[in-house]
């Protein structure tokens, strides 16, 4: 990132410096955050399959279609991405049979 040294907000080469420092320190948060994120797919993802294989070996597929319809209400709060997010998670967690 380039910053010059007459840009607004900026008073001096060291404030300059500082910004960058703590927008390293930001995206090293972020990767970390993210590495969270996918590890939480990930395990969600799979223990979904198990409920999904375990709702129809049980006949219980009503009981998963009302969770999935709470997951959808759940992410609702975040508005329109929430929804997609939701969706995303859940197709996901779909149990995938092998062709």
């Amino acid at each position: 990132m380039t910053v010059q040294l007459d840009s607004p907000g900026f008073e001096s080469a060291r404030e300059v410096v500082s910004a960058q420092e703590d927008l390293g320190r930001l995206f090293d948060e972020i990767g970390t955050l993210d590495a969270q994120i996918l590890e939480a797919i990930e395990r969600r993802s799979e223990l979904s399959r198990r409920a999904g294989i375990a709702a129809k070996e049980s006949g219980t597929a009503r009981q998963a279609q009302n969770h999935e319809m709470r997951v959808l209400d759940r992410f609702a709060e975040l508005g329109a991405d929430g929804k997609t997010l939701a969706m995303t998670l859940l197709r996901l967690g779909r149990t995938r049979l092998s062709s």
